[in-house]
């Protein structure tokens, strides 16, 4: 046991019957309300999906495998949340006028406190146990300046074998003491941290700019020099969030075109780079995306919380570049991929009237699970319940609360089911958490 989470270890292969969600390669949601789910080892020890479907047709070839029968549950892929910060568990629910002041007056502040290791594993510990308590089971998430705080996460994430990428922050000027780092150091150590951690286990690395205001032109370059040299590495910054921040960034980098050139510039921009938020962008911006293969992290719930504007779907599509759905705790108000759905939709009905959208309960699923997982470049591996895919899933109890259960036993469709659990469902929703060969939560 490790925190308040208890894990039990499963054999080399089981069936699991259930009712099934699952996603095509086009994005439509698959359901089977009689499902069978079998996994089985690969040669590295690792669960992966076999088979998937409806039991009746399936049930026969597994007439000799142990079942674990399941009734008046659904079982869905493990959510991914495509940006979130570790260090900022803590800081999740303070007040701030916006990003800025929330930075100086909360994170900064708090995020030096990292330089302690044993700090950093005791917040690794909970933060871990928070993202498989909602169901979590791929994170692309933000470390600190302090290489140990890399360590910390990465060493838990491993323990856990969850499926995990993060970095070091580079930050090498306007960030107080604590947190600011030095310009050829920190490239340095992000490259012992590439070789350390990278591709080991189910751990992935991210070249981790904080955003562009807070680096100088040296360590941005710096960076994009390493991300050339380490081409498999994911890229990770934040990026036209808020206006008081873009008219910053244009002002300390008057030269690139936009808030969004200035990565482009540095050879930041490419195929497995997330830039989180992505709100105040024109046309330019969302050809650049689409173009170089860089997606965004849509976080809504900070984007709300922050006052900092509304994601533009629409423009997104029209364009065509991608996107998923990301917490951003500690600006982001929850680790519940529910709330952070519930909140995009949202975000999609007040712009209704200028984008032409509202967001169908089975699309922001997709957004948070297959979608999310093809935009990090993990389409097929993670995010799915296909056959090969890995098998991180959750098991949800559509009838954890009584409002829930009552809503729930009412429902003529799955878009109905689907979104009664993203309106009304919480943590209480997620019964288990299954991550490779482990088993997490209240029935483990």
């Amino acid at each position: 046991m490790c925190g308040a989470v208890a894990a039990a270890k499963l054999g080399p292969m089981h069936v699991y019957r259930s009712a099934l969600l699952r996603f095509a390669d086009d994005g439509s949601a698959l359901y089977d309300e009689d499902g069978l789910l079998a996994v089985g080892a690969d040669a590295e020890g690792r669960q992966r999906v076999l088979a998937a479907g409806a039991w009746q047709a399936l049930a026969p070839r597994y007439a000799d495998a142990p079942v674990t029968h399941l009734p008046g549950r659904i079982i869905a892929p493990g959510f991914v949340d495509m940006h979130i910060h570790f260090p900022q568990t803590d800081v999740i629910g303070s007040p701030a006028e916006g990003l800025l002041p929330w930075l100086e007056n909360y994170t900064f502040p708090h995020e030096s406190r990292f330089t302690d290791p044993a700090y950093g594993a005791q917040v690794a510990g909970f933060f871990v146990d928070e993202l498989l308590r909602n169901g979590v089971t791929t994170a692309l998430t933000f470390a600190t300046s302090h290489p140990a705080s890399v360590d910390a996460l990465m060493g838990e994430a491993q323990h856990r074998q969850l499926r995990l990428i993060t970095g070091k922050v580079l930050q090498d000027r306007h960030s107080p003491d604590g947190v600011r780092d030095q310009t050829e150091q920190s490239l340095l150590d992000t490259e012992a941290l590439i070789r350390r951690w990278h591709g080991v286990d189910r751990l992935g690395y991210a070249i981790t700019p904080r955003f562009a205001p807070t680096s100088t032109p040296e360590q941005l370059r710096g960076a994009g020099e390493l991300a050339a040299r380490h081409p498999d590495v994911w890229i990770q910054s934040h990026v036209a969030e808020n206006l008081d921040e873009i008219r910053w960034a244009r002002e300390l980098f008057p030269t690139s075109r936009s808030y969004l050139a200035v990565y482009d510039d540095f050879g930041l921009m490419r195929e497995r780079a997330v830039y989180a938020h992505c709100i105040h962008f024109d046309d330019d911006d969302r050809v650049l995306m689409r173009d170089t293969g860089a997606v965004a992290a849509v976080s809504p719930t900070s984007n709300l919380f922050l006052g900092s504007g509304f994601f533009d779907y629409a423009g997104a599509d029209r364009v065509g570049f991608g996107y998923g759905l990301a917490s951003d705790v500690g600006g982001g108000t929850s680790f519940s991929p529910f709330h952070t759905m519930l909140a995009a939709y949202y975000v999609g009905r007040e712009g209704r009237s200028k984008q032409g959208l509202s967001l169908s309960p089975e699309q922001l699923w997709w957004q948070h699970t297959a979608g999310a997982a093809q935009a990090l470049g993990l389409g097929g591996v993670v995010g799915n319940l296909q056959p090969g895919c890995e098998a991180d899933f959750v098991v949800l109890n559509p009838a954890a609360t009584p409002l829930l259960a009552r809503r729930t036993q009412q429902a003529g469709s799955l878009a109905e089911l689907l979104f009664a659990l993203i309106v009304l469902g919480d943590d209480r929703v997620v019964e288990q958490t299954v991550i490779s060969q482990a088993k997490y939560g209240s029935r483990a």
